[in-house]
């Protein structure tokens, strides 16, 4: 019998040992065929979240930020303990004790899926297992995938201690609002940074990871307060905070930057601007779009801020004169339905839904409005952001009469009278205040609109190239293609400075004497005959006048002279084009550019010759603080020398190619400073300072552009509408573009200065008649005077004539000073007879570029 006793305990034994052995045996072979070709864990340990790029202004004020995920990554060890014991609280107490899983949190979940039949189902994952999900795994529940996580957690609680594995948890789970990681929501929640946050915020981070949707610090309250307040008890029983301090937090209301209580941390940053987006723009293309918007990049803008705010401001002033002064009435074409109307509420909500501009400063700042009624002469409205008075908002009749309506079929209405003739209910329209000159007292609502017509305008340092300002329109949001950098648009007459410069290189001189008269060439497209803007032909003058009267046959003439293939080498040389037409239209700026280039180019008169490349970025760095690029190239030996006089800064060595010889450059600036002081520009260009440039303006004008510079910045502006039409009669590059560059000037050079341009060594100055060219004694004086630079060792022959091989205009008289703009002219003409030309002539009926 008791042997019996003894062999049936045996057996049970050896089957209770060999079922262990063989779910050993089988567990042991789960793992093993699911542990083979896992992600690496140990790759987690060189792990780079995608991280937001900030751009930084010089002053270091961030101005933008560009991210995919909006996540600000935080070691470990900047993370405060209240915030790590919040969130182990809420989802793994016993993170610091166990391995990676938890068993009893595993028998805990399938002990509640069983009593519940399924109903309750949880993950029961740890902080390890989740890090698994969320970098290696799916997030799907499947038994499988609960394995591999096991198995993951397991190996990598090995790898990486428990702080790190922390840091890689609270840096990446996603906490609603597009925040991911937990100094991202602590900013999009409350405005603070992770030090700054109370235990109850603190908890109410740690309640997100497991539904961030369904607990919206606004619209799930509630639900929010419950889940916040739950954490707050696991906290205190973890023995993290005490029992007063949980009671004072949980009857604390959950204050949040949707609910109002705090600022939203975007209103530090300036709306997005043409500055910034070029920035994102080209540096996705250097470094590709994935590594500037997960990269973490800190990158230093060349942007003086007080800079571009004028610049907007000039660019847009500019922009609504010419607007206002067509008097077309245009509104922002987007409505409100009327059933949306009803209530204030109502119709705020719908206004904040719309796509109106919301960036503009323009004499005050530009709000977004919707016609509530129109009664009488009157209309009323509702601002954003403008609380209701008593009387309601209204825009009066007198404030319409400028405007005509452009109706559905096209055609122009009569001039409006009241201010029914322009809106209708429902309309959103933008209105600024009116203000008294005198005190800035408030007057009335004024309507206005972003102009039909556009344009761009930046300025930039000569020397290093940094790009100050650019304003590549009147409003980002209402349109972000950039004009500066990405409208392709006809330079017109500001090309010329190129053609001028090829010639100057070439051997002639700012005295050379070249014939104005018609031009007749036969072309594939027809019979081509370039005019003067004036419709006159002024004979024989000196390449001074042709470029400050901006005379088209002269440089046309010039460009034949100097052959086109010189032309073109020149404005490739100098970065406006990469591959010119050798056409001899394209020497009045027939071919198209972007300001962008061409105010680049132009710096290179304004220094000396020398290549200068544009850049709106100083410096960008990683996210470990390593620089990866920089701009400037040239070399300060003197940096690190401690013994610099007082009084002297430290020596620059300047390391860049030399595009122009530098008595050329000087004589091409001292040129353009005549197109400021006395010509095509005189009456709208005025600064305290030295001032070169050229207007442009081309056929019909399509497009208007100056481009100016003092002896250290640069600036360039166009107007033009995106798709090209004529501008109407008075729209030139003076008339339009001049008053637009120098209020931007006049803030630079408040700020910048400016000084007389250098003159190179190797020349001389030699007085001559700047209408006929003659040599003139030095003692000479009077308003037809004036100092050329000559080459020394290089004898000026004055009085050489060149017709650029065309016959016609060679019997014309020299161009004298006194000569009256109506005077008539003798020309040969095609056939060769003689034809009288003056205040009428209509010569031509063909031409390009050039103008103005």
């Amino acid at each position: 019998m008791l042997r019996f006793i003894f062999s049936f305990f045996g057996a049970i034994f050896s089957a209770i040992t060999l079922g262990i052995f063989m779910v050993a045996l089988s567990i042991g072979a789960v793992f093993w065929m699911y542990g083979r070709d896992l992600p690496s864990h140990e790759a987690l340990a060189n792990y780079e979240p995608p991280t937001i790029s900030r751009i930084y202004s010089g002053e270091g004020q961030i101005i933008d930020e560009f991210a995919k995920e909006r996540r600000l990554f935080v070691p470990a060890e900047e993370i405060p303990d209240l915030v790590k014991a919040a969130f182990v609280s809420a989802e793994d107490k016993n993170f610091y004790k166990h391995s990676g899983y938890d068993l009893m949190g595993i028998a805990s979940a399938a002990r509640d899926a069983v009593l519940s039949r399924g109903k309750n189902v949880r993950g029961a994952s740890t902080i390890t297992q989740q890090v698994m999900k969320n970098f290696l795994l799916s997030g799907d529940r499947q038994a499988e995938r609960k394995i591999k996580e096991l198995i993951l957690a397991t190996r990598i609680e090995g790898t990486l201690s428990k702080d790190e594995i922390l840091e890689l948890y609270l840096n990446e789970i996603y906490l609603g609002a597009n925040s991911y990681g937990v100094a991202a929501a602590a900013q999009t929640y409350f405005n603070k940074s992770l030090s700054e946050l109370s235990p109850g915020e603190a908890a109410y981070l740690a309640a997100l990871p497991k539904k961030p949707a369904e607990l919206h610090p606004v619209r799930d309250y509630d639900d929010a307060i419950q889940r916040r307040n739950y954490v707050l008890r696991e906290m205190f029983e973890n023995g993290y905070i005490d029992a007063a301090t949980r009671d004072a937090e949980r009857d604390q209301p959950l204050r949040s930057v949707q609910n109002g209580d705090y600022e939203d941390f975007r209103v530090a940053l300036p709306p997005r601007d043409y500055f910034t987006d070029e920035i994102r723009r080209q540096l996705s293309e250097n470094f590709g779009e994935g590594e500037f918007f997960t990269g973490g990049l800190s990158v230093r803008a060349t942007v003086d801020p007080e800079l571009q705010q004028v610049a907007e401001v000039a660019l847009r002033r500019g922009l609504e004169d010419y607007d206002r002064g067509n008097g077309i009435w245009r509104g922002t074409r987007l409505t409100i339905d009327a059933a949306e109307l009803e209530t204030e509420e109502k119709w705020r909500a719908a206004l904040a839904a719309t796509k109106a501009p919301r960036d503009i400063e323009l004499n005050g700042r530009w709000y977004p409005a919707v016609v509530l009624s129109v009664s009488g002469e009157n209309a009323r409205i509702g601002i954003e952001d403008v609380p209701e008075d008593d009387d309601g908002h209204w825009i009066v009749a007198k404030d319409v009469q400028w405007a005509r309506k452009r109706l559905d079929d096209g055609k122009l209405a009569n001039k409006a009278n009241v201010a029914g003739d322009l809106v209708s209910v429902g309309d959103v329209v933008l209105v600024r205040a009116m203000t008294s000159d005198a005190d800035g007292s408030f007057i009335r609502w004024t309507l206005r609109q972003v102009p039909e017509v556009q344009g761009g305008l930046m300025a930039m340092d000569v020397e290093n190239g940094r790009v100050l300002a650019m304003q590549g329109g009147f409003s980002y949001q209402h349109s972000v293609f950039n004009r500066v950098t990405q409208a392709q648009r006809q330079p017109g007459s500001s090309f010329k400075p190129f053609v001028y410069a090829a010639a100057l290189d070439s051997g002639y001189s700012p005295a050379t004497i070249v014939i104005d008269a018609p031009i007749e060439l036969n072309t594939p497209q027809g019979l081509w005959r370039p005019k003067n803007s004036s419709n006159k032909y002024y004979g024989p003058t000196p390449l001074r006048t042709g470029i400050e009267q901006s005379r088209n046959l002269m440089t046309v003439r010039l460009a034949q002279e100097v052959g086109m293939d010189v032309v073109a080498s020149y404005a490739e040389r100098f970065g406006v084009y990469d591959n010119m037409g050798r056409f001899l239209a394209n020497s009045l700026g027939s071919e198209e550019t972007t300001l962008y280039k061409m105010t680049a180019a132009y710096a290179m008169f304004a220094n000396g010759g020398e290549r200068v490349e544009p850049t709106l970025v100083d410096r960008v760095q990683d996210r470990y603080g390593r620089t990866i690029y920089t701009h400037e190239q040239r070399t300060c030996p003197d940096c690190v020398s401690p013994a610099i006089n007082v009084g002297y800064g430290p020596r620059i060595e300047s390391n860049r190619e030399r595009v122009m010889d530098p008595i050329t450059a000087y004589q091409l600036t001292s040129m353009m400073e005549g197109v400021v002081t006395r010509g095509t520009a005189s009456g709208t260009v005025n600064l305290p300072v030295p001032t070169a440039g050229k207007t442009g303006t081309t056929n019909e004008s399509k497009d208007v552009w100056f481009v100016g510079f003092t002896s250290n910045i640069v600036a360039g502006c166009y107007m033009g509408y995106d798709s090209p039409r004529p501008m109407g009669r008075g729209a030139y590059g003076g008339t339009l573009c001049g008053p637009v560059f120098t209020e931007l000037m006049k803030a630079a050079t408040a700020k910048y200065g400016g000084s007389k341009f250098d003159v190179p060594p190797g020349g001389h100055f030699i007085k001559i008649d700047r209408f006929t060219g003659a040599r003139l004694p030095d003692d000479a004086s009077g308003d037809f005077v004036v100092a050329e630079y000559f080459r020394d060792g290089e004898e000026p022959i004055f009085g050489l004539t060149y017709d650029g091989g065309f016959a016609m205009g060679s019997n014309l008289p020299l161009f004298d000073r006194g000569e009256g703009p109506d005077e008539a002219k003798q020309v040969t003409n095609s056939s060769g007879g003689t034809a009288t030309v003056g205040p009428k002539a209509n010569f031509g009926t063909l031409s390009a570029g050039g103008l103005y």
